[in-house]
């Protein structure tokens, strides 16, 4: 494992300092792309898990809190511009980078804001290691993948994973997924709220990052439920029984039903501070400064302004 300089330019990124982070799989080398911004006590800032992930969702995030942290955003592996291989993406794979990843970069107790996805495999690793993170802000925190959340079997789900892993019918098939149009349609759904902010030049963007060698392979994973860390509600919320670590949960008013009924559950149990703000899934990225003025006070920081 290795932390290589990169470039402070970069087509997904934050603005900032690009780095590499190597790390080994299954004895398959995988390269992770991260990015620094600001100085400070460090904080880690983790995308939510969709087609489309890359670190850049996080970018208006990290220019708020830039002037009061040194802000890390990451590509997860298999998404933006970390290595994308046909390697098998699962639970394990993320559980393992992650806290490879925060215990190499960082020597101290960090902060995490962490989207979508994210959340569960935070919470694992708060579990299991208690002292690599000071706080946990959770933003429009998920668990269940998008054909699960739909009724899919996970048996028929895990078989849409292999098609589109295959290298004919499955490029075919993602290429159909990720057009313009149908991104588009994915975002105005549950993702974006103000569908003016859609405009065609932002969509091209996030479709030129669905056109990458290897592009389908973590996102297939992802949509049919194979990167769920937990399988269940009852799972999830007990990744935060005995949570030594604070933990805020900022909903989305407008957030899909199933899953904010997850939201709400989890910013019920005990202890947890909770902030419900405009937007949906992608609130993060739609709503950066509400979402930065709400986690201020819970991060130690001043209200944040622009």
């Amino acid at each position: 494992m290795s932390t290589d300089l990169l470039s402070n330019s970069t087509t997904f990124g934050i603005g900032g300092v690009a780095k590499e982070y190597r790390w080994n799989w299954e004895n398959q080398q995988l390269r992770t792309v991260y990015e620094s911004l600001g100085n400070g006590s460090p904080l880690l800032l983790l995308p939510a898990f969709s087609t489309v992930s890359t670190r850049e969702e996080m970018s208006g995030l990290a220019k708020l809190l830039a002037p009061y942290f040194q802000v890390v955003a990451v590509d997860w592996p298999g998404f933006g511009e970390s290595s994308r291989l046909s390697v098998n993406y699962k639970p394990a794979l993320y559980q393992h980078f992650l806290e490879n990843f925060v215990t190499s970069v960082f020597d101290t107790p960090i902060a995490v804001v962490a989207a979508g996805h994210s959340a569960a495999y935070v919470l694992q690793l708060a579990q299991k290691n208690p002292s690599v993170f000071s706080r946990i802000a959770l933003v429009a925190p998920t668990w269940r993948g998008p054909l699960p959340t739909m009724g899919v079997d996970r048996q028929v789900a895990g078989m849409v994973r292999e098609i589109v892993r295959s290298p004919i019918l499955g490029q075919i098939l993602y290429k159909l997924n990720t057009v313009p149009s149908f991104l588009s349609f994915m975002y105005r759904r549950h993702v974006y709220v103000d569908a003016a902010k859609l405009t065609p030049s932002f969509i091209e963007h996030k479709w030129y990052n669905t056109q990458q060698s290897g592009a389908r392979f973590a996102p297939a994973a992802f949509v049919t439920g194979n990167l769920d860390a937990v399988h269940n509600q009852a799972e999830f919320l007990a990744l935060v029984q005995d949570l030594s670590v604070p933990l805020m949960v900022v909903i989305g008013e407008s957030s899909p039903g199933k899953s904010r009924a997850d939201m709400d559950a989890l910013a019920a149990l005990s202890g947890v501070e909770k902030a419900v703000l405009p937007g949906s899934l992608g609130m993060h990225e739609e709503y950066p400064e509400a979402v930065a003025e709400a986690i201020a006070p819970f991060l130690g920081i001043a209200p944040v302004t622009k």
